[in-house]
């Protein structure tokens, strides 16, 4: 028996027609065996790009199969699939395009952009939407159309670490052109060959595309992904009121990171002897992530009793200029926030006088400058803390401030460190030192599954702090034993469960829920139904 398979070009109406496949396998073919094969075949590509085009191709053929390897080998194929890895084949996508695998729409569809999104071909399936216009991927800049892969690896992670149906994914890419002259001066280049649109025309695509969204898929939930920083925070305020959306940049950043500074705080003040609200936190990068980490951290001096007003003052930015400051001129509207009131001396631009001027506990890092934080640095940090924290948390690794490993020996083995991409334990002495990843993965699904699940109209504020405070909550006794800040990531799916029970209650306590048999549950129940609601790869080749 043989089948065959089209795909339609949405772009062109035409179709991608396959030769025909046979069905039947070899007469001693094993799945086990197959599996072990697929992973042999995975391991033998010589890069990160080569393991990226092996895996995207073993989706196609055999997406069940691909879904339960990766659940099986997490901590080996989410580099792969996102960060790092992902940065790798934004920066090559149009060279290494294969098939249509996500949603295109055009800044030439403005005005019929809902008659774009009805050719997806799984409409009433529809629930989670990853939506980027590639305009600040990672931190490589604008790649323009070849950020389609980052809207398909978030939708990767959420199946495999939440149990969203792949069914009920949409990748979406918002192809408005892109700044970067190298890709429009590209002959491959996948997307539409023209500048970004100014603010005016980019507000009229927006407004339209969010309002068509919701006509064609009334029970979706938008994450937005990779924004420019000015244009994350004001469609995020535009929207979030008006629509079931969140942006994963601010507010699944903010969360991830508020979750392990809380183990953080913990392990540095038992070390210190000092309280907790006594922290202080030096960001050095005010972008979108800078500032949305920035803002959810507030949430942790409140925690101890202090008023939004008291917290502020325990929060310091830097940015290329050095301390942003309430008097300097022209400063961005997003990072007034947090300019400081209390400083009049000259301007501070070197990060170990500031260093030295703030006393922080700890130092975040979101300016995808790498190495930026040198030995000077943390021996700064060192300085003033028995147990300093410290997060290089920009991605990928090549972008990140500082490398675990040197982390570890400028500190003697007393950092308390999370990245944002990941790092292997790092032995010294005879001790192992396993590196805490700040990853939005941790987050990002049970969000989303309890966003899902309580049917709610908006994702709240509290929704993601609930979030924060369980994920944090999630260490077993080894975690803790290991004085790790973050869970290890092979147990993801009853991490996301318990995400998203807490999620759920959260939207039931801003009554923004729309599930009512779930109100009176217990937890226990609740969290046994979460389970069961989640989708399982049936760990075999679909070819059986």
């Amino acid at each position: 028996m043989q089948v065959q398979l089209n795909v339609a070009s949405r772009a062109s109406g035409k179709l991608f027609t396959k030769l025909p496949i046979p069905v039947v396998p070899p007469p001693n073919f094993s799945s086990a065996t197959h599996r072990a094969r697929c992973l042999a075949q995975l391991r033998s590509k010589s890069n990160g790009l080569e393991k990226y085009i092996y895996l995207n191709g073993l989706k196609e053929r055999d997406p069940s199969l691909f879904y339960s390897l990766l659940y099986d080998n997490m901590r080996e194929m989410v580099p792969i699939l996102y960060t790092p890895t992902v940065g790798d084949a934004c920066q090559n996508y149009s060279h290494i395009w294969r098939r249509p695998e996500g949603l295109y729409v055009s800044i030439g569809d403005k005005g019929r952009i809902r008659e774009v999104l009805a050719t997806w071909p799984n409409l009433h399936d529809a629930r989670i939407a990853v939506v980027t216009d590639g305009s600040r991927i990672l931190g490589l800049g604008d790649l323009g159309a070849n950020g389609l892969p980052i809207s398909v690896g978030k939708l990767d992670l959420y199946i495999a670490g939440a149990g969203i149906r792949p069914t009920s994914a949409v990748p979406i890419c918002l192809d408005l052109g892109t700044s970067t002259q190298k890709y429009l001066d590209d002959p491959l280049y996948i997307g539409v060959r023209r500048p970004r649109p100014e603010a005016a025309e980019m507000d009229e695509f927006m407004n339209e595309f969010m309002e068509a969204m919701t006509e064609v898929f009334p029970h979706l939930l938008v994450q937005f992904e990779d924004f420019s920083t000015d244009n994350a925070f004001k469609y995020l305020r535009l929207y979030r009121d008006r629509y079931r959306c969140f942006n994963d940049d601010i507010q699944g950043t903010g969360g991830v990171v508020l979750s392990g500074f809380l183990n953080a705080a913990r392990l540095s003040s038992d070390a210190s002897k000092r309280p907790l609200s006594d922290h202080r936190i030096l960001f050095f990068g005010a972008g979108s992530a800078g500032i949305g980490v920035a803002k959810q951290l507030l949430s942790f001096f409140k925690f101890q009793g202090m008023s939004e007003e008291d917290a502020k003052k325990q929060i310091w930015t830097v940015d290329s200029k050095g301390l942003i400051t309430a008097d300097r001129q022209g400063i961005q509207e997003h990072k007034k926030f947090f300019a400081r009131t209390d400083y009049d001396g000259p301007a501070l631009t070197n990060l170990v006088d500031i260093i030295n001027y703030v006393k922080p506990t700890a130092l975040l890092g979101l300016s995808t400058l790498r190495n930026a934080f040198t030995k000077d640095v943390v021996d700064a940090m060192v300085a003033h803390n028995p147990r300093p924290i410290i997060f290089p948390l920009s991605n990928p690794v090549a972008l990140s401030e500082v490398d675990y490993g040197d982390a570890v020996e400028w500190t003697d083995g007393k950092v308390i460190f999370a990245s944002g991409s990941p790092y292997t334990p790092f032995t010294r002495d005879g001790k192992k030192y396993e590196p805490g990843q700040g990853n939005n993965m941790y987050i990002f699904p049970g969000i989303g599954l309890g966003s899902l699940l309580s049917k709610a109209s908006h994702v709240t504020d509290s929704m993601v702090e609930q979030a924060s405070i369980a994920l944090a909550s999630s260490l077993n006794t080894d975690e803790h034993a290991h004085q790790l800040v973050y869970p290890r990531l092979d147990r993801i799916r009853d991490i996301s469960a318990r995400i998203a029970l807490a999620v759920v209650r959260a939207a039931q306590n801003a009554s923004v829920d729309n599930a009512p048999a779930l109100r009176h549950v217990t937890d226990s129940v609740l969290l046994a139904y979460i389970k069961e609601r989640m989708w399982q790869p049936r760990g075999e080749s679909s070819r059986m």
